[in-house]
């Protein structure tokens, strides 16, 4: 190998050690790079030119660390589908901080690289088809300039994990702001030790300094940065029509990242109701609910602060609720924003919020596409085809169009904002497992064009459209799975 482009700088170590175990991924026999990231590689400043195949495939699944690593899995908590329990890195182990040439700190991240302290009986591989599943929707999510953690790479392990069947076993490289979760706090939580709490706290505001911070009550000023954070990520969600399928407490990061590409997709048929997860059985986590979900992770959050918010538990629990209650009214301001842009609007009119909830109304009746109808209203003509021709759109487009006469700004100006909000192309379920099953057998082709075809979602063009069509019937995917 060559001399380590990496520049590791691990802080996270400095806190208590009951937050981690040290240890050295699990060696493998046989690895072999799939895909690697390379702009992302150039981002962080690692260069691999000089590092022969064989040796990149050794670093990447943990055979042979770069200098200055220290890796170590972390421990959290969380309430999984509501229900909490002790939890931590069961199948991951971090490698630890890089800092890149712009001075961002990043966490790299195994996933899949054998078992941890934490891994509560499983053996902490993974298959490949779930670590193609996260490299590939994070990097869509990246070009959706949705914030989210990413993919550097994904490598075979020469071994086969057995789920349902068997299957080639694979390691993803994860890059994160950082992996303090919801769940970390949690866990601190259950310390019963002020210093401890306090020192998470300390380190986060370090980790991710609030955009302002009160002396007075820095822990306040976290809550609120977290809260404002969640309300931005989440209307990026719902803009795309996005599903996260697990939103539990230990899947919330506090970075503001979309973190654990399990059971997640987009929508095509536009229902509120929406759920991917093969587990979700009640719907705790479809798409309408994801706000609300939201809403009661950062409540969770908020309960960890409860002795750092003040002295008088009454009082401490009075600045949580007001700071948890302001999520709504943020998310609502927030989504009534994203909502106004999709559909081209500038400025505000009494008017606006039935003009769009009676859209929706319509798509959800019709079982319209999601995507693809606000791309039609993108056109400078007016949507063509059967649904369009319906009475009620009819009167909808009516009074859209006498909306947009109001507008501050020129016609030509609604049609750029609608066309960067409303992407052209999304990876749509039925293609990614398409893909996802050729590249388990060994065909990265379709994966590697479907990435090319999601890197500039918001610029139509004719190469796209074979990945612009709405699943047939018989191509209709309703489930995902988590792939442990």
């Amino acid at each position: 190998m060559t001399k380590s482009t990496f520049q590791f700088d691990n802080t996270y170590l400095h806190l208590p050690q009951v937050f981690y175990t040290k240890l050295q991924p699990t060696p493998v026999p046989k690895p072999e790079i799939v895909i690697t990231n390379t702009s992302l590689a150039i981002d962080l400043g690692l260069d691999f030119s000089d590092t022969s195949p064989d040796a990149q495939a050794a670093m990447l699944a943990g055979n042979q660390m770069p200098e200055g690593a220290e890796p170590f899995a972390q421990a959290y908590a969380g309430h999984q589908f509501g229900h909490f329990t002790m939890l931590g890195d069961g199948r991951a182990i971090a490698w630890g901080e890089h800092l890149t040439p712009t001075g961002q700190r990043v966490d790299i991240q195994f996933k899949g690289s054998g078992p941890t302290p934490y891994s509560r009986g499983g053996d902490g591989r993974a298959a490949i088809g779930p670590m193609l599943r996260e490299y590939l929707i994070s990097e869509a999510m990246h070009a959706l300039n949705i914030p989210t953690t990413r993919s550097l790479a994904v490598v075979t392990n020469g071994e086969q994990v057995y789920r349902e069947t068997a299957l080639p076993g694979a390691i993803l490289t994860r890059v994160a702001s950082s992996h303090i979760r919801v769940g970390t706090f949690q866990y601190a939580a259950l310390q019963q030790d002020p210093k401890t709490i306090r020192s998470l706290v300390d380190y986060t505001i370090k980790r991710h300094p609030p955009r302002s911070v009160t002396k007075q009550n820095e822990s306040l000023s976290l809550l609120e940065s977290i809260i404002e954070k969640q309300v931005e990520l989440i209307t990026h969600w719902m803009r795309v029509g996005f599903v996260h399928g697990v939103m539990n407490t230990d899947n919330m990061a506090l970075s503001g990242e979309t973190i654990d590409y399990g059971p997640c997709a987009f929508m095509d048929t536009y229902n509120p109701g929406t759920v991917f997860s093969s587990i979700d059985h009640k719907g705790r986590y479809a798409y309408a609910n994801q706000p609300a979900i939201a809403q009661w992770n950062l409540a969770r959050f908020a309960e960890t602060l409860l002795p750092l918010l003040d002295d008088d538990a009454e009082k401490a629990r009075e600045i949580a609720e007001e700071a948890i209650n302001g999520f709504g009214t943020a998310y609502k301001d927030k989504s009534l924003s994203m909502l106004r842009a999709k559909i081209g609007l500038f400025g505000e009119s009494a008017e606006d919020e039935s003009l769009m909830t009676d859209l929706l109304d319509w798509m959800q009746r019709q079982k319209a596409d999601y995507t693809n109808t606000f791309l039609d209203l993108t056109n400078d003509a007016p949507p063509k085809g059967e649904p369009y021709e319906d009475e009620t759109f009819k009167k909808w487009h009516t009074r859209w169009q006498a909306r947009l006469a109001k507008n501050t700004e020129p016609l030509e100006s609604s049609l750029s904002l609608m066309r960067a909000n409303n992407p052209v192309v999304i990876p749509r379920n039925h293609q990614v497992e398409q893909v996802l099953e050729a590249a388990t057998h060994g065909d990265l082709k379709p994966l590697k064009a479907l990435l090319a075809a999601l890197q500039k979602p918001y610029e139509n063009s004719s190469d796209l459209k074979p990945y612009q069509s709405p699943p047939k019937p018989e191509e209709k995917i309703y489930q995902t799975f988590c792939g442990t």
